[in-house]
Order: C-alpha cells, then structure tokens, then sequence
C-alpha cells in the first residue's frame, strides 16, 4: 500500500506496483485519460500563468510528489534519472496531443466543450481531496467523452490534420513544467522528506486544482488564483519539525525482516518490517495499531 496514502497514487499503485512503473502512470495519466487534450482544447495554455498552472497541478501534481518521496528509493541522482527516463516520452506525447488538438477542435463546439473541460478538473481535485468523494464521481475519461458526445459538430470538420506550431510548444513547455518539477523534488528529496507534511500538500493541491476552471470559464481572477493557492499551499505543507514530533512505530521481533508485503521489495535497514518510512507526515495506515494494539483513526477528508 503506497505510504503517501494519496488516493490516486495508491489506487494506480495497486494496479501496476513498482516506484518507477507508479511515477510514469501518474505523470502520463492527465495524457491517457483525456484531460490534457481537454485542456488544450479549452485553451488552458493561452497564457504563461495557464502553461505553469496545466504544469505544475496537472503533470507534476501532488500524486507526483508523493511517489516521489513516499515510494522511491535511491540517491537523488538515481531519482532524478528515473524522472528523466519518464520526462522525455512525456514531452514527446504531449507535443504530438498538441499537435492534433486544431483538428479535433474543427469537430467540436467549444463552448460546450469547455464546460466539460472544467467539470473533469473539478472531478480530478476532488477524487484528489478524497478517495471517498472520488468514488462517487465518473471517472475523468468517461466525461472527456461524454464532452466529445455533446459537443460534436460535424459540420465544422476538417479531414486534413491542421497543426499549430505555437500551441505544440506550448504544450512541450506545460510537459516540460511538470517534468522539471518532479526533477526538483527528486534532487531534493532527502530534504524534503523530513520537511514536507504531505497530506497538507496533497490537499491543498487539490483546492488549487479545483480553481483551474475559473480561468477556463473566463473568470478573471482565476488566472493567477491556483497559483496562488499553490503557493500558500507549499509554504503551509512546510513543518520543519515533523521529523521530531512523527509517532514512534513499534514492531514485534518476528516482524522485523520481513519483506513479503513490501512494494519496493527488500526494506531498508530502517525501515523493519516493510513498514512506513518515518518522514514525518501522516504516512501511517489507517488500519496500522499502536503500542497498545488500539486502532488508529484518520480524518475524514484524508
């Protein structure tokens, strides 16, 4: 079970397991699944503040953060050539979705399309906020196609394939974004390890990719707002302390050495038992017991 307890990272981890396997599902599932076409096609990207906020919420996201530093091992060297091993075909697919973004817009009636487009951020930052919440809710891709159905114009269709040049770049760069993100949080990871209360980070993301909409609907004030709330978000999530105050985990002689149930296959020397790393944030299970054998309990919304 991923240690971070993110609810998109742990959902993806129980399907493909592995920490490298884990990252490159994360990082090319805003590709896969439709919401960075979406995106584009809304016009996410039409300004600077759009390209970083699609970069930073979407590619290098809080379910980015916590594979990275919940889920794996190495020197940040090691880390950081992982990321790149996933970075680069990231690039290369988002340029080639940018590039067939014009066509598929030729088909579509964007203003329809847009709300759509908004309603599956909206989707993404809840399922981010809480697993319960996300399994009541359609799954992105479903309203990705459900926008297409909806929105489809076959009157405006045009059968060659039109490429705009500006909006591939654009869309490298958000890709890029992302990709230089997660290359940041694995050169530093042995820091942040110990400084970053992840489930702060993690919630605090999703309210920031929640106001993502606004500026696709043409609010204003939503241009700069999820990174603003991004930027409040990192500094609160900050707990230099949490290395200190993390509970104590207590294991039992039999448990120590075992690796069956580890996802990253043999622990390290301190980590008995395959357990959690204790990183200082909230990476107990909710069914892990203390000393006393009592169950602990998690908040609601995490």
């Amino acid at each position: 079970m991923s240690s971070s307890q993110h609810p998109v990272a742990l959902e993806i981890e129980q399907l493909v397991g592995g920490s490298t396997r884990l990252l490159a599902t994360v990082m090319f599932l805003p590709l896969l699944d439709g919401i960075f076409p979406a995106l584009v096609l809304a016009g996410a990207l039409d300004s600077a503040a759009g390209i970083l906020q699609v970069g930073l919420l979407v590619f290098g996201g809080s379910a980015t953060v916590a594979v990275i530093l919940a889920e794996m091992d190495g020197s940040p060297r090691e880390q950081a050539t992982t990321v790149l091993m996933v970075g680069i075909p990231l690039l290369v697919l988002a340029a080639v979705e940018a590039a067939m973004a014009p066509t598929i817009a030729s088909l579509l009636d964007m203003v329809i399309f847009e709300r759509f487009a908004a309603l599956v951020i909206l989707a993404v930052a809840a399922q981010t906020a809480s697993a319960r919440v996300g399994e009541l809710l359609p799954r992105p891709a479903v309203i990705v196609g459900l926008g297409l159905f909806a929105s489809v114009d076959v009157g405006g269709l045009q059968v060659a394939l039109v490429t705009n040049p500006e909006l591939v770049a654009r869309g490298v760069a958000a890709a890029g974004v992302g990709v230089g993100f997660a290359l940041l949080v694995a050169l530093l990871a042995p820091t942040l390890r110990d400084v970053v209360h992840l489930d702060r980070f993690r919630f605090g993301s999703a309210v920031a990719l929640g106001l993502l909409p606004l500026s696709l609907l043409g609010y204003t004030f939503g241009d700069f707002a999820p990174l603003a709330v991004l930027g409040l978000t990192t500094l609160f999530a900050l707990d230099p302390n949490a290395a200190e105050d993390a509970p104590e985990q207590v294991t039992t002689p039999a448990e120590v050495g075992s690796t069956d149930d580890h996802p990253l296959g043999s622990p390290s020397p301190q980590v008995p038992d395959g357990g959690k790393r204790d990183r200082g944030w909230d990476a107990v299970e909710s069914d892990a017991t203390d000393g006393n054998g009592d169950g602990e309990s998690r908040e609601p919304w995490l």
